[in-house]
């Protein structure tokens, strides 16, 4: 679990949205990347998110 002071300050490095810890991951209130959490480091790399579907759909149109 990341700590909620650090979760407050954190911004999506594509987009610059505000995140949530979601399942193990933070994620994108914006643009809805998912970014890995690994032993309780965020891993704040465009590179390693996963988009949701619904958005990878969205941006192929």
């Amino acid at each position: 679990m990341v700590d909620k002071k650090l979760i407050d300050i954190l911004a999506c490095p594509a987009c610059k949205g505000d995140v949530f810890e979601d399942k193990g991951s933070i994620e994108c209130k914006e643009c809805g990347r998912q970014y890995p959490v690994v032993d309780d480091i965020p891993v704040m790399l465009v590179d390693e998110a996963k988009m949701p579907e619904n958005k990878k759909n969205e941006e192929n149109e």
